[in-house]
């Protein structure tokens, strides 16, 4: 492992805000995540009538005024409310930062999407009429909103834009912080991902189209990966947003340091609009590993991208078992079991919520993994349980996208001799 990195250096992340399913805070999360208790619920939606979704329950009058919800977008007020909630965690006083050398980067999956399914439907009642389309669309749709609602809420001067990654991007966000501030291009970032997804009946649609929008008679039970069971995807919203400094400016401060990231990598398939590439994710793995001066057998948690589809699952398996072997030592879970598959936050609200086992030393489980799929079977799977270890020093984290876009980070139990 890599030893002796300038304190200038060293990424790290010292304050966590979120919004997911089943928790608006860290703690919250982790609690479900220990209890079992799942975010999914029933949703009727334009066109489709119910369908199964993971939605979000935070009050986002808690950062912002009404005139600005009416004014801005529910992934805007998703990136406002982890972005308050994660310099709050922080104990960071913006007032004493240059707010033009804070960046925020954000991962997405779609933006604009469900703004503009709104403005069709209401036109369509005047018969499309475009004289009732709202002024506010443009600023809605355009790809860096919610990037941009968080510097317009804080006040933050410095860089911000969104990083248009498929269910990739949660990790992809964080990752391209850590490239700023390793680039001296800024001095903070906060750094994720966040969703709007469920406001959308296209992306339903599209994943009912291709056989892969999951369905059950118990919403809580609808998404189980890795069951043989499984019948697809289901759509989440929700968001996370990690503060980012150098080791050096944390410890100045006397910040509080959740963990250190210390590997990452990101690769492209090139093979197919859907279907994911074995090779290509195990390149992904073993590039973050070296990247990190890591061995398969230093990784104590995976946490795995596993969607609740056929395909996607059995590859992602294959991949982990030529990284780690048939036997590795990693516990392996998932979180999607819990939330649904929250797009462009996934990578990030599912990192988050295996943040604490560095503390606690619980490995979360995979819930609703009743009959594990033989082709999926992998020593080690954490299933409906959470289980107790000896210690948790590294924690991997796949997140992988259409268009064959892959991502991995790992982080460590922060030390700071190490």
């Amino acid at each position: 492992m890599l030893t002796n990195k300038p304190d200038e250096t060293r990424i790290v992340i010292t304050g966590v805000g979120l919004t997911a399913p089943n928790g608006n805070n860290l703690a919250e999360f982790r609690k479900s995540l220990l209890t079992g208790k799942s975010g999914i619920q029933k949703l009727n939606i334009r066109y489709m009538g119910e369908v199964l979704a993971g939605l979000c329950h935070f009050d986002p009058l808690r950062y912002q005024k009404k005139k600005d919800l009416r004014r801005g977008t529910r992934a805007g007020s998703i990136a406002i409310y982890c972005a308050q909630e994660a310099i709050a965690d922080a104990k960071l006083d913006l007032a004493g930062f240059d707010k033009s050398r804070t960046g925020v980067y954000l991962g997405i999956t779609e933006h604009g999407t469900v703004e503009t399914e709104n403005e069709i439907y209401e036109i369509k009642q005047f018969d499309y009429d475009v004289k009732y389309w709202s002024h506010h669309h443009n600023p809605r749709v355009v790809a860096n909103n919610p990037a941009g609602e968080v510097t317009l809420n804080l006040g933050i001067t410095g860089p911000h834009y969104t990083l248009g990654a498929a269910c990739a991007g949660g990790n992809i966000g964080l990752i391209h912080g850590l490239q700023m501030l390793l680039l001296d291009e800024v001095d903070l970032a906060l750094a994720g991902g966040v969703s709007e997804s469920t406001g959308s009946f296209g992306i339903f649609a599209g994943f009912k189209s291709e056989g892969a929008l999951a369905f059950h008679p118990d919403p809580e039970k609808a998404s189980r990966p890795f069951d043989n069971d499984r019948n697809g995807v289901v759509v989440s919203e929700g968001g996370c947003i990690f503060v980012l400094e150098r080791l050096s400016d944390a410890l100045k401060r006397g910040a509080k340091i959740c963990c250190e990231i210390v590997g990452y990598a990101i690769n492209s398939d090139a093979t197919d609009f859907i279907f994911p590439d074995k090779e290509r994710q195990i390149q992904c793995i073993k590039l973050a590993l070296n990247r990190a001066g890591m061995s398969p057998e230093d990784v104590d948690i995976i946490n795995t991208h596993g969607t609740g589809t056929v395909e996607g699952d059995l590859v992602e398996c294959q991949a982990i078992a030529a990284v780690f072997g048939e036997h590795p030592h990693a516990n392996i879970n998932n979180t999607k079991s819990f939330i649904g598959h929250a797009m462009g936050a996934a990578g990030a609200l599912e990192l988050a919520g295996n943040l604490p086992s560095f503390e606690d030393h619980l490995v979360h489980p995979t819930i609703n993994l009743d009959h594990l799929d033989p082709k999926c079977c992998l020593n080690n799977l954490v299933i409906n349980e959470p289980k107790k270890v000896d210690k948790v020093d590294y924690i991997l984290n796949n997140s992988f996208g259409m268009l064959g876009i892959n991502s991995v980070v790992i982080v460590k139990r922060f030390r700071q001799q190490s």
